[in-house]
């Protein structure tokens, strides 16, 4: 495995991952106001694994997104989105990711797979930057771009984007038992 001049490896060592909540973040941007103002916030991830395996193309990962977690700064903005008019928090507590596909596009990979929102499921994709690995775990970093409509939350068309751009920050440390990073 090749390794870096401060003797890290630049290729995540195959085994078993769990994402660590309290050091990675789910932030997003979307609008408001028909299109004229911005609002960014985020998610909290509760729980997360990821398997990278030998053939990078064979990993996979699965997230749980705290739902109720949704901020934006606005109180009352937050209120409504956790309420069933949007993510009915209180019937959905979390959003959930399973990856089902990884493709190596040479300079990152595009992470495939299926996220719940509200009991509906639609595909995503990811678009992945090369890992970081360091002495913490494994720094993944990642964007998509997530259409409302499609997981059935469709109010307030004009007033409330359709469209949010998440970006992932995610640190994987080895699981219990893991030896792979040994």
């Amino acid at each position: 495995m090749p390794h870096t001049p401060d003797d890290q490896p630049t290729t995540p060592a195959p085994g078993t991952y769990t994402i660590d909540a309290g050091r990675s973040t789910i932030a997003f941007t979307t609008r408001h106001f028909f299109g004229l103002g911005a609002v960014p916030g985020t998610f909290a991830l509760a729980s997360g694994q990821v398997h990278v395996d030998a053939e990078p193309t064979l990993s996979s990962a699965t997230a749980v997104i705290d739902a109720d977690s949704f901020t934006t700064g606005s109180g009352t903005r937050d209120k409504v989105v956790r309420s069933p008019k949007y993510l009915d928090t209180a019937k959905h507590p979390h959003i959930t990711f399973a990856s089902n596909a990884v493709q190596d596009t040479g300079s990152g990979y595009v992470l495939r797979g299926e996220l719940t929102v509200k009991a509906t499921t639609q595909p995503v994709e990811l678009a992945v930057e090369q890992p970081e690995c360091g002495a913490e775990g494994i720094r993944f970093r990642a964007t998509t771009r997530i259409d409302r409509y499609a997981f059935g939350i469709t109010v307030d068309k004009g007033m409330t984007a359709r469209h949010l751009t998440l970006s992932l920050d995610i640190l994987a440390v080895p699981a219990v038992g893991n030896t792979s990073g040994e």
